[in-house]
């Protein structure tokens, strides 16, 4: 599941010796580095999480050393050299551990009581993990269960897991105050009627107890699309085109192929936009444009920045 050279994958958490703890959100490491974002800063005995603008500003400030300005993407991220990496967490780990001790809250016990749900509904265990502010024990009775799922077929299983204790009852769609919870957090351009309805046909997240959890993909190996071509950002774009493949629709990053001459190919950075759009529907898509600097053929990005400001993706027919 994880390169011996290179065991860091999206999803998993990294932590320097200054108490800063990094999201990885990269396959491929970036000149010896991990490519991620600082999520948590070591406050006395606590670790208070930061949104992105704190993080830059203190990255910028205090730690420019962790600042990454990309050449193949002609964009600035989060980067950490390994050898400046003190601890490393892994979800799967961290899933295991919970699972076989006692529960510490109330969060623990309900994860305790889904992963069983779901492994009775077809899901693998083998192949689950814990991450989000579970992954490093900084979880609050308010807290989502954040799971990640290693492979694409996995994941497929795991989301009709989800949906078919849905429909037993055993698990439940999110409700109003939860769903509009979700979209304050994730909307971006979408009224709610609109992220709703897309987030309900998904089968990605649910409640339980009154908790939401939501499933995320990671990649095999075997899965990764190597990328090592280099980017050339030319403004923004909005189309109206017809999804013709939505295989890693569900992957990080979300990838659409679409009918459209200049930009064929729609890959999603945002959460929001992971899964939002099947085969065959029309979308609406606004976002960066993105061109191949050898071979000049280009590609749509939503999410080329973290918030993904008049960035999106919409069916139209539905």
């Amino acid at each position: 599941m994880r390169n011996a050279d290179f065991p860091y994958l999206p999803k998993d958490f990294i932590q320097t010796k200054q108490g800063l703890v990094f999201a990885v959100v990269s396959y491929q490491p970036h000149d010896g580095k991990v490519g991620c974002f600082l999520r948590y800063v070591s406050i006395g005995d606590a670790w208070k999480k930061i949104d992105t603008e704190q993080a830059n500003q203190l990255l910028r400030q205090s730690y420019p050393e962790y600042l990454y300005q990309s050449t193949q993407f002609d964009a600035m991220f989060h980067a950490v050299a390994v050898k400046n990496i003190v601890e490393h967490h892994r979800p799967e780990a961290r899933l295991q551990y919970v699972l076989q001790h006692e529960p510490r809250d109330n969060i623990e016990h309900r994860l305790q009581q889904l992963i069983p749900i779901l492994v009775r509904h077809g899901a693998n265990c083998d192949f689950l993990g814990l991450t989000g502010s579970m992954l490093i024990n900084q979880q609050r009775s308010t807290s989502d269960i954040d799971l990640v799922v290693f492979g694409r077929e996995d994941f497929q299983k795991t989301r009709q897991a989800l949906k078919s204790a849905v429909h037993s009852g055993e698990l439940h769609d999110l409700d109003l105050t939860l769903m509009k919870d979700n979209f304050q957090r994730r909307a971006g351009e979408l009224s709610f009627d609109e992220f709703s309805w897309h987030e309900y046909r998904k089968y990605n997240k649910a409640s339980i107890d009154g908790t939401k959890f939501d499933i995320g993909m990671v990649c095999l190996s075997s899965e990764i699309q190597q990328d090592d071509e280099q980017y050339q950002k030319q403004g923004m774009r909005t189309i109206t085109t017809k999804v013709v493949d939505d295989l890693r629709a569900f992957d990080f990053p979300a990838v659409y192929l679409v009918d459209d001459t200049l930009t064929s190919e729609v890959l999603s950075f945002t959460h929001t936009y992971v899964g939002q759009a099947k085969k065959g529907e029309l979308i609406e898509v606004s976002g960066a444009v993105e061109c191949n600097i050898a071979t000049g053929k280009c590609r749509l990005i939503v999410g080329s920045t973290r918030e993904a400001d008049g960035e999106y993706i919409k069916v139209i027919t539905k």
